[in-house]
């Protein structure tokens, strides 16, 4: 039952070519970034990616992207990677780009062993209709381009039918975990974690706390152990190491001779 690995390279040094990989995070909140880089520094390219973005301020993905390690992503959002849009834009990434909500969705379904699903977000647009943009040839055209999906109806609405999503491996960061792969993740981090936890036939997650059985309250498990098959513990320093993609302060109101706030 004790699934901890000594280290993130041993973690993943399975991964290899070609290998689909369920990725949490969103921005730069609850990103995997020590099993990324490990990745990485395995080597393995041609993968394809399953995750919201692909990683921002050359962190997460990022890295793998700028390599040249990423063949295929299916995501919900390029963000500020600029680096993604130009490869995408030059044809060197093909980018299944979904809507949000329904891409958790299929992590989710995929982990829980529901096919197919149908959902009203897209309907009437080229997430149903097909010809969306997979990839671009390099001159300005369309290479690939996505295929119509089925449409349905239920009780006078129209539905488009969705897939669910399982790769190879999956790749999560969660702040607290015990030996048995229970996980608990912090605020913003629990975004895409537990669905592409779900997602993953191999998952691994690498923790800011290891704690023994017994300490995490069962009512306080945000993903149960069932979902994960190993457990890396990370240093104090990886653990601490978190970026702001865009740092936000309110100024300090200037203040009144008797101490009131001006407008």
């Amino acid at each position: 039952m004790d699934k901890t690995v000594e280290s993130a390279a041993a973690a993943v040094a399975d991964i290899g070519d070609g290998a689909s990989l369920a990725v949490g995070g969103f921005g730069l909140s609850g990103v995997p970034n020590a099993l990324v880089q490990a990745v990485f520094e395995g080597g393995a390219t041609d993968l394809h990616v399953v995750s919201n973005n692909c990683g921002a301020m050359d962190s997460g993905l990022a890295v793998l992207l700028a390599a040249g390690r990423i063949a295929r992503v299916t995501g919900s959002f390029l963000g500020n990677n600029h680096e993604f849009r130009r490869q995408y834009l030059a044809g060197e990434v093909e980018l299944e780009l979904i809507p949000q909500g329904t891409l958790a969705e299929r992590l989710r379904a995929g982990g829980v062993g529901i096919p197919a699903f149908y959902t009203p977000a897209g309907v009437g647009t080229q997430v149903a209709e097909g010809g969306l943009p997979w990839r671009h040839d390099g001159s300005g055209g369309v290479a690939v381009a996505s295929p119509p999906k089925e449409v349905r109806a239920f009780d006078g609405v129209e539905y488009v039918l969705e897939r669910g999503i399982r790769c190879d491996f999956a790749l999560v960061r969660a702040a607290r975990g015990d030996r048995h792969g229970n996980l608990v993740f912090a605020k913003s981090a629990r975004n895409f974690n537990p669905l592409a936890a779900m997602a993953g036939r191999v998952t691994i997650a690498e923790v800011e706390e290891l704690v023994e059985p017994g300490a995490i309250d069962p009512d306080h498990v945000h993903l149960p152990g069932v979902f994960v098959q190993r457990v890396v513990a990370l240093t104090p320093r990886e653990a601490s190491d978190k970026k702001i993609e865009i740092r936000t302060v309110r100024p300090p109101s200037p203040v009144t001779a008797t101490g009131e706030a001006r407008t």
